[in-house]
């Protein structure tokens, strides 16, 4: 029965436009190549063409940074190959890698009849409207601000809790409810997206950039970046400056 109805619906995107009355959150379809086959208002906005038929066929590297569009693309090709979804993970909003302003994304996989992964769909919503019954975000705020500005320097819990007037325990569990991350996450992804920006626009090695960025040293920021951006620094560098004369590693 529930079948039925939907191959009854016409092909038109109806169900996707019901995003367009939500505006704090973008709404994306994508197939296996990582091109764009459905959109929300919200998000065709933030990839700046007027409507949604001018970025039907493209892709992120069409509209964002390539370090931007390659982190989404690592994540899009995670998820088809893992099978698994991305769950309310805090990030840096899409129009730059240092914006202060983050987004929660959820993605999830898409599969044909015949059980095969041909592509990705996913929303994801600013911070800044969440909204808690302790009002977390708004109380935080001081806090997310600090991490942007300080994110190289060594963070202590205890001292970000303090900021927000809470115990440490508190601080922790607020923070999760509110951002759906813990701080030390929230706190890494910060520190790979400076990474992978200074990777791609200086000759900085990346023992420095590792120290600039807040990490313990090179290998702790390699595990890192690996894990989130689904390649190591030195290749996403060559990926990245192709014919610079880039420092030794």
């Amino acid at each position: 029965m529930q079948r039925a109805f939907f191959e009854r619906l016409a092909p038109d995107n109806q169900v996707i436009q019901l995003f367009d009355f939500i505006p704090e959150v973008s709404f994306f379809i994508k197939d296996d190549k990582g091109r764009f086959m459905a959109l929300s208002l919200n998000k065709f906005e933030h990839c700046g063409v007027a409507e949604e038929n001018d970025a039907i066929g493209k892709t992120d590297h069409d509209f964002f940074s390539p370090q931007r569009a390659d982190a989404y693309r690592a994540d899009d090709l995670e998820v088809m190959r893992s099978g698994q979804p991305i769950v309310n993970r805090v990030e840096a909003a899409p129009e730059s890698m240092g914006s202060p302003r983050m987004v929660v994304t959820n993605k999830v996989p898409l599969y044909d009849s015949k059980g095969k992964v041909i592509g990705v769909a996913g929303f994801s919503r600013e911070v800044n409207q969440l909204n808690t019954q302790d009002q977390s975000v708004e109380r935080f705020a001081e806090v997310i601000q600090y991490l942007h500005t300080h994110f190289g320097s060594s963070l202590q819990t205890d001292d970000l809790a303090r900021m927000a007037h809470l115990s440490s325990s508190q601080f922790v569990r607020r923070f999760r409810k509110a951002f759906g991350t813990s701080p030390k996450q929230y706190l890494l992804r910060i520190r790979v997206d400076a990474a992978a920006q200074l990777l791609a626009e200086t000759n900085n090695t990346v023992a420095v950039i590792a120290h600039d960025c807040g990490f313990h040293d090179h290998a702790h920021l390699s595990r890192s970046f690996r894990k989130l951006m689904h390649r190591s620094p030195t290749d996403y560098r060559a990926l990245h400056q192709k014919g610079r004369s880039i420092s030794g590693d």
